[in-house]
């Protein structure tokens, strides 16, 4: 019998447009201000995400959905850092344009709900949470004051 999988969701509302949001997310040197300073982004579809949102654990990713300013869907990879699993671990970025700014939502899911994935499940969690809060403020702050 298969072990049960969980997952997390987060939402994040920005004031500043999807484009803007969007090229935080996907632009590799926006992408190493607010994730990690050694984050990498090949931003296409099967294109790779690398970086470490806990600042511990280093994630791949292949990209599978990538629609400019909507969503951005990734696939982890199997890394020395995390336990194995049978199943994919998926993170799936969604945009949504509401006045006066962009809602991003994350959803987190494929993470194996057995002892040896607490921690990581937790990392991974809290990481993201941290995360999406640093791309909020890099991107009100920085970006949207260069376009405006």
């Amino acid at each position: 019998m298969r072990d049960r999988a969980r997952g997390y969701a987060h939402r994040v509302d920005i004031v500043a447009d999807a484009d803007q949001v969007w090229r935080a997310l996907t632009e590799p040197e926006h992408l190493a201000k607010w994730c990690s300073p050694g984050a990498q982004i090949r931003g296409q579809k099967g294109g790779l995400f690398r970086a470490s949102v806990d600042r511990v654990t280093e994630l791949e990713a292949h990209i599978d959905i990538f629609e400019p300013s909507r969503r951005l869907r990734l696939i982890y990879l199997p890394t020395p850092s995390l336990p194995p699993t049978d199943d994919p671990i998926v993170d799936d970025f969604i945009l949504d344009t509401k006045e006066p700014g962009t809602i991003l939502r994350l959803l987190g899911s494929g993470i194996p709900a057995t002892e040896e994935w607490n921690r990581q499940y937790q990392r991974l969690r809290l990481g993201w949470q941290q995360a999406m809060t640093r791309l909020k403020v890099f991107t009100e702050k920085q970006l949207r004051s260069k376009t405006s």
